[in-house]
């Protein structure tokens, strides 16, 4: 049952659909590990990770709403389901239990850096389908880019460079 028609012929439709779903579902995984590694994060710079972690949430539950948002104006369901999100979460997670201050920053580049190769990729899936989709998607990738050079700084000296 369709309620709201897309603007969209079907194909380009289909493409961006794929992209915003998979888009919300690394947003939403992506807040859920940011709030595990913000409460549980221990070490020397708690403090200052465990505030830059609320950011990172933030972040990610802002653009999730405005993606779920852009795919229901477009006449797709968005599907934000707990059971959608873990069957389909495919970015890098935190472990159980207490996380060290380092390894939760190791953990936030790894994370946002396979984000933000899977939204590049998004991006020029939508070039041709829908461009107002993509400008959401850059503006996204620009805002996830600046939070992992804020967390890469964090690390410099690389450990084991």
């Amino acid at each position: 049952m369709t309620i709201v028609r897309s603007t969209l012929p079907e194909s380009a439709l289909r493409v961006t659909g794929d992209a915003l779903q998979e888009t919300l579902v690394d947003l939403l995984g992506l807040s859920l590990i940011g709030k595990q590694a913000h409460w549980n994060i221990v070490g020397p710079r708690f403090r200052s990770i465990h505030l830059q972690l609320d950011e990172v949430v933030s972040t990610a539950r802002s653009y999730s709403d405005q993606v779920a948002e852009r795919a229901a104006a477009l006449g797709i369901a968005p599907d934000g389901r707990p059971e959608t999100v873990a069957a389909r979460f495919a970015l890098p997670g935190t472990k159980e239990g207490w996380l060290r201050d380092n390894d939760v920053v190791r953990l936030l580049v790894e994370t946002l850096t396979t984000a933000i190769g899977r939204l590049r990729e998004r991006i020029e899936a939508t070039e041709e389908a829908d461009k107002v989709s993509q400008d959401l998607l850059i503006s996204l990738t620009a805002e996830l880019e600046k939070q992992r050079w804020m967390f890469e700084a964090e690390n410099w000296p690389r450990e084991n460079a």
